[in-house]
């Protein structure tokens, strides 16, 4: 899984049938720490996420289990909201 936040949204009046009624959303992939990194993507809601929030999401294959049975055409789907993260340091030493 990878973390992202979500950056807007995707309107598709002609899709796959088997996308009929999911929210297509754009994600900016994040660090950790919440810094962009890499290219934003669109990705199938499975979760109800909302623009400005933060997410994880994953790709490929695994991208489409979140709407089985059905088979969706999809590389990407969110699959969770972040409600909190803590990074810590790694390598890092307290007196």
């Amino acid at each position: 899984m990878q973390l992202a936040s979500v950056v807007g949204t995707v309107v598709a009046t002609q899709k796959d049938p088997h996308l009929a009624g999911r929210t297509l959303l754009l994600i900016q992939p994040s660090t950790p720490h919440g810094e962009p990194t890499g290219r934003a993507l669109v990705a199938v809601d499975a979760v109800g996420a909302g623009v400005g929030e933060r997410v994880f999401y994953v790709r490929g294959r695994e991208a489409s289990y979140p709407f089985l049975p059905v088979e969706v055409p999809t590389d990407a789907a969110i699959v969770g909201i972040v409600d909190h993260a803590t990074v810590e340091r790694v390598g890092s030493s307290t007196p």
